[in-house]
């Protein structure tokens, strides 16, 4: 397994920065949350407010293990309460990753949430995934997930026989080996990963997939509120809509306590696995 927050430090100063990915976080390649987080923690680097409240960007390029990447960080817009940033991620020359992100300092303004977080139980009653394929005789197929302890709020025995049912997956996550981080902007690499990640096996619940792969295009996120003391976070992720080789995404998390922490919407870019 890896570390959060060791396998997303970049290093550098003045907005140029490098990274080097970890194959603790392989699964179609480098995973494109992971991608994603370490363009954040650029951002966090080099942002003048403590807070990220949005990332928008386009997955360009599939990064390897093996060369460090570079990152470019510049201010598009810079206020008293708020700093726009462009991150641009390299290797050895191509594009891989570009992203806007907006870091916000101390705002005062309305306040309320209406969402309700899904009826699931306390994420200490249940199993792990670990524990229920174990008992199975399964094992994982890609290393990325052994960086959760994950405790699945539904289970399906025989997963190559299901039976298809709605595009909607939710889930516990804890990040493991550490599971909380006090920096805001590795906080919020938590949400990141799993907001982006979890697309695809809200799919996988209606569609029998297994000659196709679909990586994330692009990604939006909305970082709305931080629980950094709460290893525990509930991410449920749909599928509403797939046609003409793109699936629309949506995803939510919420903290223990019910609190609605992120919110994202992405697109994936459905193709056939190779032979």
């Amino acid at each position: 397994m890896g570390d959060l927050a060791i396998d997303t430090a970049v290093h550098g100063s003045d907005g140029h920065y490098t990274a080097q990915m970890s194959r603790d976080w392989e699964i179609w390649g480098p995973n494109g949350g992971y991608v994603a987080a370490i363009a954040l923690r650029a951002a966090g680097a080099f942002s003048q407010f403590d807070r990220p409240a949005t990332l928008v960007a386009h997955f360009l390029g599939v990064a390897d293990f093996d060369t460090p990447v570079d990152l470019a960080v510049t201010t598009l817009r810079e206020a008293k309460r708020a700093q726009s940033m462009r991150v641009s991620m390299t290797q050895s020359g191509s594009p891989i990753f570009d992203a806007m992100i907006w870091s916000v300092g101390d705002v005062a303004g309305l306040e309320h949430d209406v969402t309700e977080m899904p009826a699931v139980p306390d994420p200490e009653t249940l199993p792990s995934a670990a524990e229920r394929m174990a008992a199975a005789g399964l094992e994982q197929r890609f290393r990325f997930w052994d960086n959760f302890d994950q405790r699945p709020v539904t289970w399906v025995d025989n997963w190559e026989d299901r039976a298809p049912s709605a595009p909607v997956a939710g889930d516990w996550y804890r990040f493991v080996p550490r599971s909380t981080f006090d920096d805001p902007w590795l906080d919020a690499c938590r949400s990141l990963i799993l907001l982006d990640t979890l697309g695809w096996p809200a799919v996988s619940r209606l569609h029998r997939q297994e000659s196709y792969i679909a990586p994330s295009i692009d990604l939006s996120v909305a970082f709305h509120r931080a629980r950094p003391d709460e290893p525990w976070l509930y991410t449920q992720a749909s599928a509403p809509s797939a046609s003409g080789g793109l699936i629309a995404c949506e995803g939510r998390i919420w903290s223990r306590d019910g609190t609605l922490l992120a919110v994202a919407a992405s697109q994936l870019l459905c193709r056939p696995t190779r032979p």
